[in-house]
């Protein structure tokens, strides 16, 4: 099968290829403590979400969980460890090396989250004696303090952690403080002068084994990246650049994001942090499964978070060389089923070792790449909204029709587009849907979920006092009722 004819074949060794600069990657917060102390709730307020289960019962949280958050424009990744349970059997074994070796290693800062109403415990006293041995600067937090005064957790100060912080995350007291501080030398999220400056970066994400590393390997024309049949074989992102078509680009193979019950290795279970922040510095993630085997709930919840995070995406079916046209025919079939909700990204069926199909992949990336970045000109956009609205009005409610006035760009990477009018809060999904396929189509955002944010204008009229004299108004009442009467 034909390869790519633009990527020049490699001469050079590994130490030729340019070294690159580490990109900034978003800082990263665990979360340490016993079972039932509030970790669950205090994620699910970092990251403005219900992802994490939270109940009052003790170890509900079996394993990790991993989020993202923004504070005042900052954005960061909160990882929740699961409860620690130092009582249990090997506790402080299974704590130093399952439970928070490798995520403590990898975060910027580490909170130990201690019950404020149940006091000090000795389990609480545990924890903090194996964290001290991990040497790691760790920020000791009172929760459940709500209406409690300072001086009541007294108590913690035997944990040779420093001043406890006073918190309630499931009130929020203090939690803006917090993230104030633990943040301050976080830059506010801007566009970056390295999304800017030509060079398209792309993330390679997908299940072990699925051919991340020999796509690489294949697209810059050398060996730079290890591959083997053995899954896990990468274990954090290596960011890698090359040239293809008169492009500059910079490719990032993430080490492989496995199902839960399948990880064995520790290692491994945290590497879904290194391609989240992938994922983050990307303009398009490519999104590999392999052809041999079914997609599955795993590979759409990977493809979702790509998807939750507006990234543009191109989904690669690997290994397509050598499939008869049934097993060809059973792929595509279980693409479409099993991906419904990513029907506005394009998919490849390539393969890596081969190099068939990359041509088409790589125009899709460069496709997604100018979607997401596009400029899209306010004329334009509201010549488009006014044939959409033309073409198929918005609904009434209770008798006054939704109307849509204006529109404009609001944001890039991904795209959003702000559209202004009166009762936007009443449109319905089906319609939202509706303008985002015809913008979509009319300004080709080819693989990119695009964002609609609506704005609903204020009523000149209300609040206003009316200027009229009690006698006319008494005069407008007697007239809307005859008026009323005559209808009858």
């Amino acid at each position: 099968m034909s390869s790519i004819p633009e990527v020049p074949p490699a001469e050079a060794s590994d130490a030729d290829v340019p070294a690159v600069a580490e990109p900034k990657m978003l800082p990263v917060i665990a979360l340490v403590g016993r079972p039932n102390v509030g970790k669950s709730t205090l994620f699910n307020r970092f990251t403005n979400s219900r992802d994490a289960l939270v109940a009052d019962y003790a170890g509900l949280t079996r394993d990790r969980q991993y989020g993202q958050g923004t504070f005042e424009g900052k954005r960061f990744i909160v990882v929740d460890t699961g409860g620690l349970m130092p009582e249990s059997s090997d506790a402080l074994a299974a704590l130093a090396e399952a439970q928070a070796r490798i995520a403590i290693e990898d975060a910027d800062h580490v909170l130990f989250l201690v019950d404020a109403k149940a006091g000090l415990v000795g389990s609480d006293l545990e924890i903090a004696r194996a964290l001290r041995k991990l040497g790691k600067p760790v920020r000791l937090l009172a929760n459940k303090s709500e209406g409690m005064a300072a001086s009541l957790v007294a108590d913690f100060y035997k944990l040779g952690l420093g001043d406890p912080t006073v918190i309630s995350a499931e009130f929020g007291d203090g939690v803006g403080g917090l993230l104030r501080g633990l943040l301050a030398d976080t830059p506010v999220t801007a566009i970056d002068p390295e999304f800017d400056d030509g060079t398209i970066r792309v993330a390679i994400v997908g299940r072990p084994n699925a051919g991340k590393s020999t796509l690489l390997n294949r697209l810059i024309g050398e060996d730079r990246v290890l591959a083997s049949n053995e899954p896990g074989t990468t274990r954090d992102s290596i960011t890698v650049p090359f040239e293809w078509g008169g492009r500059k680009f910079q490719l990032i193979d993430t080490a492989g994001i496995r199902r839960k019950s399948r990880v064995t290795e520790v290692i491994e279970k945290f590497s879904i942090v290194k391609t989240l922040q992938a994922i983050d510095r990307a303009h398009v993630v490519i999104s590999m499964v392999d052809a041999h085997d079914e997609i599955g709930t795993h590979d759409a919840r990977v493809m979702g978070l790509v998807a939750h995070h507006g990234r543009a995406m191109v989904l690669a079916v690997n290994k397509w060389d050598g499939l008869d046209a049934d097993k060809r025919k059973w792929v595509r079939e279980m693409v479409e089923f099993k991906l419904p909700f990513l029907d506005y990204v394009p998919v490849d069926f390539i393969s890596a070792l081969h190099g068939s199909g990359l041509r088409e992949l790589m125009e899709h990336v460069i496709a997604g790449y100018e979607a997401t970045t596009r400029e899209m000109a306010t004329p334009e956009l509201n010549r488009v909204l006014i044939a959409a609205v033309e073409k198929h009005a918005p609904h009434a409610v209770l008798g006054r029709r939704i109307k849509l006035r204006y529109c404009h760009q609001s944001g890039r990477n991904p795209p959003a587009i702000m559209i202004h009018g009166n009762q936007t809060d009443k449109l319905k999904d089906s319609y939202v849907a509706y303008l985002a396929n015809t913008f979509r189509a009319a300004f080709k955002l080819q693989g990119v979920p695009l964002k609609l944010e609506f704005k609903t204008g204020d009523n000149p009229f209300k609040n206003k006092k009316s200027d009229l004299s009690p006698a006319m108004q008494m005069k407008a009442k007697r007239l809307a009722a005859q008026s009323a009467r005559t209808k009858k």
